[in-house]
């Protein structure tokens, strides 16, 4: 599997980087994990618009999800080639309204699924493509999932976002590659089942055995190198922060 960060600010973009989003891809197949702010601008510049296979969507809160409005303009109202079939989009219950709310003037309260083809996420294990997943719902203010992504015996690990819950910990468990939220500071917040710190992202991976972690969804008002250095006291395997453009094969 190849893995490209797109955008990994939390919260909402920095001056260096879109919000959450990450390319997945193996056998010619193209799965995003997320599109937040600023997402779609940045996706170009790794593949073509209408390249994707299939998006998940980890939650509903916009910085992971609000390009979807801009890539249903695209989608939609293409300007070769005609409108584009439906490709499909995993997120929680009510994302396509969600969606629709948020574009406001679709030309009708069906537009969505024209091009998207919505299809509601539960914990379970299930194929998108040639990826065996599995996700799990992890502890957020509204419904967000993790999920972990396998093929050919490999497998990476995506946290979404995550207050400390042991499902987060069975998803991690064994990963090759753990991209895990670390939006808090040690020490600074601590608010239960919203956001993990670099030291708690850190623990897990240890207690996991994962291969690498990578630390994503910092936002701009949190001291990403703290974060970095509270991670790897806790984790002796290889730790770093993730990067617009950064690439992994996993």
């Amino acid at each position: 599997m190849k893995l490209t960060v797109v955008g990994c600010s939390g919260s909402f973009p920095s001056a260096e980087s879109a919000c959450s989003s990450y390319l997945v891809e193996a056998d010619g197949f193209r799965l995003l994990l997320d599109m937040g702010n600023g997402a779609l601008g940045e996706l170009q510049r790794h593949i073509g618009l209408y390249d994707l296979d299939a998006i998940f969507l980890s939650h509903l809160h916009a910085d992971h999800c609000i390009d979807m409005c801009a890539y249903f303009v695209a989608r939609y109202y293409r300007h070769e080639g005609g409108r584009c079939g439906t490709i499909p989009v995993f997120g929680p219950e009510g994302t396509e309204k969600r969606l629709t709310t948020a574009y406001e003037d679709v030309p009708d309260e069906r537009s969505m699924s024209e091009v998207f083809d919505f299809r509601t996420l539960k914990p379970g294990s299930f194929d998108i493509g040639p990826f065996q997943v599995r996700t799990e719902r992890v502890s957020h203010p509204v419904e967000a999932y993790g999920i972990r992504v396998e093929h050919g015996g490999r497998s990476l690990t995506y946290s979404g976002d995550t207050g400390v819950c042991a499902e987060l910990g069975r998803l991690a468990e064994g990963t090759d590659l753990f991209l895990c939220e670390a939006s808090f500071t040690h020490g600074k917040e601590d608010i239960p089942d919203l956001h993990l710190n670099g030291r708690e992202a850190g623990e897990f991976a240890q207690r996991g055995q994962v291969g690498r972690l990578v630390l994503t969804h910092i936002p701009p008002w949190t001291d990403a190198a703290r974060n970095l250095a509270d991670a790897r006291a806790a984790y002796t395997g290889p730790v770093e922060l993730a990067h617009p453009g950064a690439v992994y094969e996993v």
